[in-house]
């Protein structure tokens, strides 16, 4: 069993509060994330949730009440105003969804402007790099057009170009696509997944539930609190408050090839939720042949059977499919005790499928 190492953004009890003269209100309420390199997180919420205040502490655009932010070792927090403003030039790309274009430059010169802003290139070299990033969102002709003459579309792709301009590893944007038609923010995104693929970490806020299913990793921010999007799939039947209790408590673990993750016999006092990768459950015959009667995949969950007995010795082996490397969420036996003590449908629900996968597996056994 291997820990995951450290995430490359980690922010650790974030909170945010805004005053009137009537109250204080806290946007973000004791906010506890980690996002991995290379990883595509969509943030998805109502109005008013948080979203784009999360988004904003991570940019360093806004500062958290309380809290501490780091990225790539860097603690954020507490750097002033030059310092974050020149951290951010070079770590960070912003993409906002009213493009925010400089109306007075050309294309080319508004790509080029982080690049004179933290003069990371040559001055020589920077209309060329500028033109290449033009280059690679697809409005290289339009390079010396005013924005003005861009349509909604091409202006956004500009704005990903300059937020790529000096080559920072993580990009955020505030809703994106929200002032495009479908055809073009299908686009956009299809640009971001492509910039994924090159090693860029991304962090989107939308408020479109289709293009989030189509992240790696989709965040629900629900009154300034995060909900993990697998928990509400796996468990449908918890409430908002409920999904909020359990997310902080649960621990991520990796798993290599082949590596077994339960062995028969063993004590066992956890309940896994699979999020990445494929896992097969191996029973013993009478001759002691394994026997690999059913395979589990990201968005299920096992273990439960042992946990409903108050933490018994495992009936079966689970080791993680060949060729694959899984990544599992665990709820220890005190939180599992709480949780369906708290939510008698969950406990039905997991109850039906512990009876299912009995049935399934002796069946398997018998054949």
């Amino acid at each position: 069993m291997d820990e995951k190492p450290l995430p490359f953004i980690q922010m650790r009890d974030i909170k945010k509060a805004f005053k009137n003269e009537a109250q204080v209100f806290y946007a973000l309420k004791g906010i506890n994330l980690g996002i991995d390199k290379g990883e595509f997180v969509a943030v998805i919420g109502k109005s008013g949730s948080g979203k784009s205040t999360l988004i904003n502490m991570i940019a360093g655009i806004d500062r958290p009440t309380s809290g501490e932010i780091e990225i790539g070792k860097v603690h954020t927090h507490i750097l002033n105003e030059n310092q974050m403003a020149k951290w951010r030039g070079k770590n960070m790309g912003v993409v906002f969804q009213f493009f925010q274009l400089l109306p007075t430059l050309t294309t080319v010169e508004n790509v080029m402007l982080p690049m004179d802003f933290c003069n990371v290139y040559p001055a020589s070299q920077r209309r060329k790099k500028a033109l290449e990033l033009l280059d690679l969102v697809g409005v290289k002709e339009q390079a010396d057009k005013l924005p003005s003459m861009l349509s909604g579309g091409q202006q956004q792709r500009v704005a990903i170009a300059r937020a790529l301009a000096n080559d920072p590893p993580i990009i955020v944007a505030d809703e994106p696509t929200g002032n495009l038609d479908s055809k073009t923010a299908d686009q956009v995104f299809d640009l971001f997944s492509t910039l994924v693929k090159k090693g860029k970490t991304i962090l989107m806020v939308t408020h479109d539930n289709d293009l989030a299913k189509r992240a790696s990793r989709i965040l629900i921010i629900s009154d300034g609190e995060i909900i993990e999007e697998y928990l509400s799939q796996v468990f449908p039947s918890l409430s908002r408050d409920q999904l909020i209790w359990i997310t902080p408590k649960l621990k991520i673990k990796k798993y290599r090839s082949g590596q077994t993750i339960i062995h028969k016999g063993e004590d066992h006092n956890k309940l896994f939720i699979i999020t990445k990768g494929k896992v097969e459950v191996v029973l013993h015959t009478s001759t002691d042949q394994e026997l690999v009667v059913s395979n589990f995949s990201k968005g299920n969950y096992f273990g439960e059977i042992e946990l409903l007995r108050g933490g018994s010795k495992s009936i079966a082996t689970i080791k993680v499919c060949p060729g694959q490397e899984v990544e599992a969420a665990e709820i220890d036996i005190k939180t599992f005790e709480e949780l369906i003590k708290n939510s008698p449908q969950t406990k039905k629900q997991i109850e039906n499928t512990a009876k299912d996968r009995l049935k399934e597996h002796y069946s398997s056994i018998k054949k």
